[in-house]
């Protein structure tokens, strides 16, 4: 029989080597999940707005040469870009970029002082709302039965209190000023949050690992702490982000029908209700804090879908 040498055969298919072979690099969830979200270009403009709106928020206010306190009767309701022409002003000379209001003050200082406050106001009650809505709704999803029974039912009683109703007991109570807007929105504000913990802890407590847990004898409370609420991370954040925009529209609102920060501080939502007093001759005075508060929260909301589809990892490819 003739000898076929083995040159003369070619191997078809993979080999050995290449099944082996790693076909990407190892990613954990969070890795990931920041992979994905910096394809998403929208979310990432979304962020740089944000960051913008909250740089300019904090440090316009300390560079400009005006102060937002300060009146001026003789140059009221300058046009936008405008000279201050007041000797008695320290900005003189300097320009007006949105103009002034009724009295006199340089609205580019106030617009952004307002930032200042309706972005504090929103990120203090997201925080708020994050503590205690996850401390809530973990204990009550984890130990479930008649503490849950009794916690879900005090939850709704507080939920059908009108926001509003809290917002003027408080007012009648505290001074009207940014912690009061703060402790008002607390108040009810968590509700939302403790719920959807609560329904994943349910879901998440049946799993192995947390079976396993509590057979190695770990605490309820560290069971909580270091397995649930972690697993949570995803959905929390997603909601956090979309809490900001409802919290920045409340304050908006509140100040608007005048219940909001008193005067001579303002908020977004104050300079809302100020500027629709002069909207049909001046109308820049509505216009300009109306869009820093639509493009606020459109840039919140669409950072959320960002992320929630970010951490969906049904969509990971």
């Amino acid at each position: 029989m003739e000898h076929i040498d083995k040159s003369r055969f070619a191997h078809v298919g993979e080999s050995a080597h290449d099944r082996e072979a790693i076909a990407r690099p190892s990613l954990t969830f969070t890795q990931d999940a920041m992979r994905r979200l910096a394809k998403n270009r929208v979310a990432l403009v979304c962020v740089v707005l944000i960051v913008l709106l909250s740089l300019m928020s904090a440090f316009a206010p300390i560079f400009s040469p005006f102060d937002y306190r300060e009146q001026h009767y003789g140059h009221t309701n300058a046009p936008m870009f405008s000279v201050c022409d007041d000797e008695s002003s320290a900005g003189y000379g300097h320009m007006h970029l949105f103009g002034t209001d009724t009295l006199g003050r340089d609205l580019y200082t106030r617009i952004w002082m307002g930032g200042r406050v309706s972005l504090i106001i929103a990120v203090t009650t997201a925080i708020v709302d994050l503590i205690v809505g996850c401390i809530y709704g973990g204990i009550s999803g984890y130990f479930g039965g008649t503490l849950d029974i009794i916690m879900m039912r005090l939850l709704e009683i507080i939920n059908g209190i009108p926001y509003l109703i809290i917002v003027i007991l408080l007012m009648m109570v505290l001074e009207p000023g940014m912690m009061t807007i703060i402790i008002a929105y607390s108040t009810v504000g968590w509700i939302p949050m403790a719920r959807l913990v609560r329904g994943q802890v349910v879901a998440l407590k049946q799993q192995e690992y947390i079976a396993a847990a509590e057979a190695m004898g770990a605490k309820p409370a560290r069971i909580i702490l270091k397995h649930l609420l972690p697993n949570t991370l995803s959905v929390v954040i997603v909601r956090v982000t979309l809490a900001i925009p409802n919290a920045i529209f409340s304050e908006a609102y509140l100040s608007y029908i005048g219940l909001g920060i008193p005067l001579p501080k303002c908020s977004w939502g104050s300079l809302a209700q100020l500027g629709i007093q002069n909207f049909r001759m001046y109308p820049w005075q509505l216009l300009i804090p109306a869009i820093c508060i639509s493009l606020t929260m459109l840039a919140f909301n669409m950072f959320g879908d960002g992320l929630r589809d970010a951490f969906d990892p049904k969509l990971r490819r």
